[in-house]
């Protein structure tokens, strides 16, 4: 099998010595390439795509009576939960996900928005969505191989005696499904604008 590069290197001080059989360059190598497929999957979607709604009663961003702008979430969840837009899941991936792990031991909130709030366009929806993984990505970095061995902390309430390289695989997990979800409704998308619906023969 052949493994592809992170997209980035990962400085760890004990990078090039073999014999240290650090796991950080692995986890955070893993971590970086599994972003750079998602993002190289999100190039050039289309405003159209990132508010499609592929069956009734998705959830998406909408327009509050306030004029702002809000991912739909209501208190309590129905089980199963409807399906949701590209425009809710990168929510999640960039806000929930990201930038809500960044800001419990990593460093300040990344972005403008928070809690629900979120973009009604692909184009600053994108730039959160890099700005959220730049200030997790850095902050992972900046434990180094000791600090993904300690404890995530109090602010993780139930979860405080995990370690920080638990998070990473936790996170792997969220971008890996939510990517490929968001990839799967883009394929959906084409497919229902040229052939002209899902069931179309």
């Amino acid at each position: 099998m052949r493994v592809r590069r992170a997209a980035r290197p990962v400085s760890f001080s004990a990078m090039s010595d073999v014999n240290a059989r650090q796991v950080g360059p692995l986890l955070l190598g893993s971590l970086d390439y599994i972003w750079s497929r998602i993002r190289q999957r999100l190039s050039g979607l289309t405003a159209d795509e990132y508010l499609w709604e592929p069956v009734p009663g998705c959830w998406s961003v909408r327009q509050t009576p306030r004029g702002e702008w809000e991912i739909e979430r209501p208190d309590p969840e129905p089980s199963p939960p409807p399906v949701t837009t590209i425009a809710w899941r990168l929510w999640h991936i960039g806000s929930e996900c990201l930038a809500g792990y960044t800001s419990q031991g990593l460093g300040p909130w990344p972005l403008e928005v928070r809690d629900r709030q979120w973009y009604p366009s692909p184009g600053p929806a994108l730039d959160a969505l890099d700005q959220a993984w730049q200030a997790f990505y850095a902050g992972l970095m900046r434990l180094g191989e000791d600090g993904l061995w300690r404890p995530l902390g109090p602010a993780w309430e139930e979860f405080a005696d995990d370690p920080w390289a638990q998070l990473v695989l936790h996170a792997q997990d969220e971008l890996s499904h939510h990517g490929a979800e968001v990839a799967l409704l883009r394929d959906l998308y084409l497919q229902v604008n040229r052939h002209g619906g899902l069931f179309a023969r």
